[in-house]
């Protein structure tokens, strides 16, 4: 497509001239002439100008203030401007400049001044053009490699998550509600997006503990010995190590490897936030919980969060040695232990988001129901220990 220039002046005789100037440039430019700078406004608006020749002295609008206008607004942005004066006024030409300007050409202005200023205006205007378009396709390829690795980081969290989950196959996608509950319980607290999301990362973390403990205890028929319940309570504090682990290089970067002795936590909030919910998720508002009988708000948030959300699913949720119960029953469960087990604030906050858990837990029902000869082992309900 040929460059497209437009020329601007109030004064039809100069448009008549020019026109004439460039009548052997017609095959490789594409001209077109304004004298009203409205009307000149509305085509720089809605047609592919690429350089605008405009006149600094006019009626109304200005050559100066239109250019102010065409800066002003990102579809004009873009248009190389030269400007044409019949005054030899530096300061005019510094203004002009300032504004944006590529040059000033005095009148009367010669072809060979005219042509030689806008051949190198169109090459500049070009190599920009050029570098837009190479910049915005290397932010979309930027976009979709970044939409890729957090894809990919989403899909190695919840594979992650599910490694306990391997062990008990009757939970099916809990780490996946539990992820989707907790992200809705801390926007009705109104926390900002960005805990929000990376709580919703973090969350299928909480029971990653549980690859530790031995399957005699994990799959054992029937309730816990009191010994055998202190073990698989350790599955808080061994998620936790295994989150807080220590990294062999530091953070990942190209070329020489980093400090050792870095935990992996230190190198990755997210896994931060994972190991502080796996520690602490069966803690109890009222300080009866474990490992550390933590209370109140020495509770981390994200923890108290979780804890509810990991009951809530537990309660609703089929397992070998109960049916999954029924919605208002499980409800009532959770009521009661408002002050209790669960944050009053996050709990008010669960029945806020209830009719959005509702439509996750249809959205990601146990796509898995096989067979357990065995039943594995329980303490009993999260709610209750």
């Amino acid at each position: 497509m040929a460059p497209r220039i437009l020329f601007v002046d109030d004064e039809p005789e100069v448009l008549d001239g020019l026109r004439r100037m460039l009548e052997p440039y017609r095959r490789q430019w594409e001209l077109s002439f304004a004298s009203v700078p409205e009307v000149a406004w509305e085509e720089l608006q809605h047609a592919p100008i690429d350089v605008a020749v405009l006149d600094v002295r006019m009626p109304g609008t200005s050559g100066l203030e239109l250019l102010g206008r065409m800066q002003a607004h990102a579809a004009t942005r873009s248009v190389a401007v030269v400007m044409l004066t019949g005054l030899d006024d530096r300061t005019l030409k510094r203004q002009a400049l300032e504004l944006g300007a590529a040059d000033l050409l005095n009148k009367p202005v010669q072809r060979e001044d005219l042509v030689a200023r806008l051949q190198s205006v169109l090459r500049f205007k070009a190599a920009q053009d050029a570098l837009r378009q190479a910049n915005a396709e290397l932010e979309r390829r930027v976009e979709e490699r970044t939409r890729q690795l957090a894809q990919s980081r989403l899909d190695i969290i919840w594979r992650l998550g599910s490694l306990a989950e391997y062990r008990h196959p009757e939970t099916g996608q809990h780490v996946v509600r539990v992820g989707y509950y907790s992200r809705q319980i801390a926007e009705a607290l109104g926390l900002d997006r960005e805990f929000q999301e990376t709580l919703f990362l973090a969350a299928p973390l909480h029971d990653i503990g549980k690859i530790a403990i031995p399957d005699r205890i994990l799959l054992k028929r029937g309730p816990l010995s009191a010994a055998e319940t202190a073990i698989m309570r350790r599955h808080c504090e061994l998620g936790e190590r295994i989150l807080r682990g220590r990294a062999p290089f530091g953070p990942w970067r190209p070329g020489p490897l980093g400090p050792l002795g870095q935990t992996v936590a230190e190198c990755n909030p997210l896994l931060d936030k994972a190991a502080v919910i796996a520690l602490s998720h069966h803690e109890r508002w009222d300080g009866t919980g474990y490992p550390q009988g933590l209370a109140g708000e020495q509770i981390p948030l994200e923890a108290r969060i979780v804890a509810i959300a990991d009951v809530f699913d537990a309660l609703t949720s089929q397992r070998p040695y109960r049916p999954a119960l029924e919605r208002d029953d499980a409800l009532r469960i959770i009521l009661e232990e408002k002050g209790g087990q669960f944050d009053p604030e996050v709990h008010a906050a669960f029945f806020r988001a209830l009719e959005d858990l509702q439509q996750v837990r249809q959205q990601w029902l146990d796509r898995f129901r096989g067979p357990w000869s065995e039943e594995p082992a329980y303490e009993s309900d999260p709610v209750c220990g």
